[in-house]
């Protein structure tokens, strides 16, 4: 963890060349190319806060190609999200193409390739995030890579200039109550991508109903030390059996399901000022760890830190 304090970076490029350098330090390896490099303008203002970054672009057209090649040089899978505020785009991923105009929003995963295209001058707000991070298994958020959202309707219609206020105050997200204000933006988005899920899957689809409402009674029950396998089945009329194959479908099982979103309920207390005199221990049992010990040993094999290390003015470990 980095105990220094946070700040927006301002990466002001006046070529293409030092531009180009800009985007893969702030982002990941990316191939950016451009026709008419010269004259070039770009600017990107970027702050990280816990595993969220968030991105302010502006620059003159040009195209970023994610490639197999630098897929495989990393070992770390985000997703990213572009809120688009000025200019056009074009997203290409998972053989799906997006046209992008001010407002659209769009969803990508950094481990798939994709391109994106601006022909001209544009601005955009980019979030980009670990796929644990949001809640809901990324096999379906696939679904909606390559899909523009529109920010005048529906969820988009509140999360979009949410997002817009954001890239113009992106000062605030240093301030003391930054880490509060990345989050909702990341609830907030979380919301609108699961809209957009329900909007385009089947009206008839039963199982994915059972599963939301599942995800939904565990996010409600996680301080319940009893909350298991048989309690779930029983809340849904179901059997264990069942169950087990729903979550089995997902790539993941009810146990770990449980666990990582105890966990991530934890680190956002952790990190929460307001909880900052409150014991690491009282605050795991909060969310359904009674074993201390045992939190700290789940916590830091999900983390790779200690629960200590993640609270306000922590020193890195």
């Amino acid at each position: 963890m980095n105990s220094s304090p946070r700040r927006v970076v301002a990466e002001v490029a006046g070529t293409f060349r030092e531009f180009r350098t800009a985007v893969s330090q702030s982002f990941v390896p990316l191939d950016t190319t451009c026709e008419h490099p010269d004259p070039f303008r770009g600017r990107i203002r970027s702050i990280g806060i816990d595993e969220v970054h968030v991105s302010e672009v502006a620059a003159s057209g040009h195209v970023v190609t994610r490639t197999p090649e630098l897929i495989a040089r990393g070992d770390r899978n985000y997703i990213k999200l572009s809120l688009l505020l000025s200019g056009s785009g074009l997203l290409i991923q998972d053989n799906r193409e997006a046209v992008l105009r001010p407002g659209d929003l769009a969803v990508y995963d950094t481990n798939r390739p994709y391109t994106l295209v601006f022909e001209d001058e544009f601005r955009a707000l980019v979030m980009m995030f670990p796929k644990h991070a949001i809640d809901l298994p990324p096999d379906i958020v696939g679904q909606l890579t390559g899909v523009a959202i529109s920010g005048t309707t529906g969820v988009g219609s509140l999360v979009a200039p949410f997002l817009g206020r954001l890239a113009d105050n992106l000062d605030l997200l240093a301030d003391p109550g930054g880490t509060r204000l990345a989050h909702s933006a990341l609830d907030l988005v979380t919301t609108m991508v699961a809209s957009e899920l329900d909007a385009t899957a089947s009206r008839c689809n039963p199982r994915r109903d059972l599963v939301k409402r599942i995800h939904m009674y565990v996010d409600e029950h996680l301080a319940s030390t009893d909350l298991g396998p048989g309690q779930i089945a029983a809340a849904h009329f179901i059997s264990t059996r069942h169950l087990h194959g729903l979550f089995k479908d997902q790539g993941t099982t009810v146990s770990t399901w449980i666990r990582s979103r105890r966990l991530e309920r934890c680190r956002r207390d952790l990190m929460n000022p307001r909880y900052a005199d409150r014991p690491v221990a009282a605050i795991a049992a909060r969310w359904g760890f009674v074993d201390a010990a045992h939190f700290s040993r789940v916590f830091k094999t999900g983390y790779g830190y200690a629960p200590s290390t993640c609270r306000p003015g922590a020193s890195a470990l």
